[in-house]
């Protein structure tokens, strides 16, 4: 079963209701001044839009769009299938985005159309990099990335989160952020309020307080799942942060 379909459609002016079972892109290929759409809701908003802007709706969207001039527009629809893969969770709920579009996400839907009757590897690579340029859009932003400009800082954030179970070195970090440890100590603790010490083990607490509230593993289990190898000093920094011992927090 394909995961993603691609269509190029010229509609004459006018409009009419629409309905999309499918997470989908629509991309106009003509400006459309006086563009109206009602998106789960049967009040239309002016909304113009120009050629190469467009729209991204949740799946099981419904309403109705009307336009006066012919319409000619690309329409992707992406099944749960492919952007699983990804991390978008099939229960994912956002709100439509009507508008611009991401640039990369742009040029990759521009390119569907061509790609239909490619070779079989090559049009499952590209299904892939929508996808996941997609899932980019669409999903908030990390918690760590709120307030943070700096793209290395983000990148040493996601690398953080991404591997609190693991060893966690300064230079390891500041090799990610290419600075040298010194200069990476200095600009984190500048814009982050604390070192990188102090961040790693306060994001090991949070997670180890978010597994004892939701599974069932053992504080030893957690213990080792959140970077600490001696459980002795993982319940003195729980207790020090939560004023409670991991043991005492889990209980409702």
């Amino acid at each position: 079963m394909r995961t993603v379909t691609s269509n190029k459609t010229i509609l004459p002016a006018g409009g009419g209701a629409y309905e999309l079972p499918s997470l989908s892109v629509g991309v106009f290929l003509n400006d459309q001044p006086s563009h109206r759409l009602a998106h789960a809701s049967s009040r239309a908003r002016h909304l113009p839009l120009k050629k190469n802007e467009g729209w991204i709706l949740p799946a099981g969207s419904t309403g109705f769009c009307e336009y006066d001039e012919e319409l000619e527009f690309i329409l992707i629809s992406l099944d749960e299938t492919i952007l699983a893969e990804f991390g978008l969770d099939k229960n994912f709920e956002f709100g439509a985005i009507v508008g611009k579009l991401d640039p990369l996400l742009l040029s990759l839907c521009l390119s569907m159309p061509q790609i239909g009757e490619t070779a079989t590897l090559y049009r499952e690579t590209m299904y892939r990099a929508l996808a996941a340029q997609l899932v980019e859009t669409i999903k908030p932003l990390p918690q760590w990335h709120i307030g943070i400009e700096d793209k290395r800082l983000k990148k040493v954030l996601d690398h953080i989160h991404d591997n609190l179970s693991t060893d966690l070195t300064l230079s390891e970090m500041a090799n990610l952020a290419a600075m040298s440890p010194p200069h990476f100590s200095k600009m984190f603790k500048k814009t982050l309020g604390v070192s990188p010490l102090q961040y790693v083990i306060a994001a090991r607490l949070d997670l180890a307080s978010i597994l004892l509230r939701t599974t069932k593993l053992t504080v030893a289990e957690i213990c080792w799942r959140t970077g600490y190898q001696d459980l002795s000093r993982f319940g003195q920094h729980f207790k020090r942060k939560f004023g409670t011992t991991p043991a005492a927090f889990r209980k409702p």
